[in-house]
C-alpha cells in the first residue's frame, strides 16, 4: 500500500507533519524551579520522608519520629530535612527542644500539577 505523506496533512498550513504539542508548557523559570525540587527528591530517603509527612493527619511530624521508621541515624534524618527545608518543600517550627516539620501545601500542589 502506497501512502503519500506529502498530502496527508493538508490542514496544517506550515507543512509540519504534526500539530504543536507546546500549546501549554512550563516557562523556563518554572522548569528550573521544578528541576531543583526534583533533584532534592531524587534521594530515596527524602521521598520516604515526604511520603511519611504527607500521610500524617495534619501533614506534620517531629524529626525524632522519622528515625526508627526510616532506619537512619538522627543526624542523617536531620540533614535530609534541612535540605528539604532549604528547597522550600517543608516548613519547620521549634517546640521546646523538638522541631516539627510540615509540608508546604503550595509546593505539594505544584508537584502534583507538574506530574499530571
Amino acid at each position: 500500500m502506497y501512502v503519500n505523506i506529502w498530502t496527508m496533512n493538508k490542514s496544517n498550513p506550515n507543512g509540519n507533519c504534526c500539530s504543536s504539542l507546546f500549546t501549554c508548557c512550563l516557562t523556563s523559570d518554572a522548569a528550573v524551579d521544578l528541576a531543583a525540587i526534583f533533584r532534592v527528591l531524587g534521594e530515596p530517603a527524602r521521598l520516604q520522608i515526604l511520603s511519611s509527612i504527607a500521610l500524617q493527619p495534619n501533614q506534620e511530624v517531629c524529626a525524632c519520629e522519622l528515625v526508627e521508621p526510616l532506619g537512619l541515624s538522627q543526624p542523617t534524618v536531620s540533614h535530609h530535612l534541612k535540605v528539604m527545608y532549604k528547597a522550600g518543600l517543608l516548613d519547620k517550627e521549634r517546640r521546646g527542644t523538638w522541631i516539627f516539620y510540615r509540608i508546604l501545601p503550595e509546593k505539594l500542589s505544584m508537584l502534583r500539577e507538574a506530574l499530571s
